[in-house]
């Protein structure tokens, strides 16, 4: 496949989406067709090498802003009709409380998220703090034997909450590395499926 008809079959499976988006999508692929003949390779040869154009399409609309995506799932072919539009007025106390429900549950999933980073690393915070402060008990203690077990304590709990930030960091990247698949999941839903095939 050349470039031409390449670049014209980018376009055909991304209608679905604003002209600006299709035209910019469209310089990026020539641009790094050009690059690969200029570095030696055909113009088939640079074609072929990109990739498949229907992973290339899925992977363009997952990119995407998660708006951008929805604008062209709901937007019309052609103006509206008559009864498409008392269908939308009639339908409306239920589609309107199912997309807010929707998007309520999609907002929650990342408050949670977040909510359990946040709270891990408070959580490593105040192990490292009361470590920190416990260290410094030993010269309120009454005895050498009790100021020794509150050092021992402050120490211990100091290390542990040391321990456990990397932990909690290694979890972290995981979290929002879930988030991140999370929103491609979502995005996949207002892919249209004809447009991938």
């Amino acid at each position: 496949m050349n470039k031409t008809k390449f670049l014209q079959c980018l376009g055909e499976k991304l209608t679905a989406l604003p002209e600006n988006e299709i035209e910019k999508t469209q310089g990026f692929y020539l641009e790094m067709i050009d690059d690969r003949i200029e570095d030696g390779m055909t113009e088939d040869d640079a074609v072929a090498a990109i990739g498949n154009i229907d992973t290339i399409v899925n992977d363009l609309l997952l990119d995407l802003p998660l708006a951008t995506l929805m604008k062209a799932k709901i937007k019309p072919k052609s103006g509206l009709k008559t009864w498409e539009i008392v269908l939308l007025v009639l339908g409306f106390p239920l589609w309107f409380p199912l997309l807010g429900a929707f998007f309520a549950v999609i907002l929650a999933v990342y408050a949670s998220v977040w909510a359990v980073i946040i709270s891990l690393y408070a959580a490593v915070a105040s192990l490292v703090l009361g470590g920190i402060a416990g260290t410094f008990s030993i010269f309120f203690a009454q005895s050498l034997a009790s100021g020794l077990f509150m050092l021992g304590c402050g120490l211990f709990f100091a290390g542990v909450g040391i321990l456990a930030f990397f932990g909690v960091t290694k979890l972290s990247i995981w979290l929002v590395k879930f988030t991140g698949l999370f929103l491609r999941w979502v995005k996949s839903l207002f892919i249209k499926k004809e447009v991938v095939q």
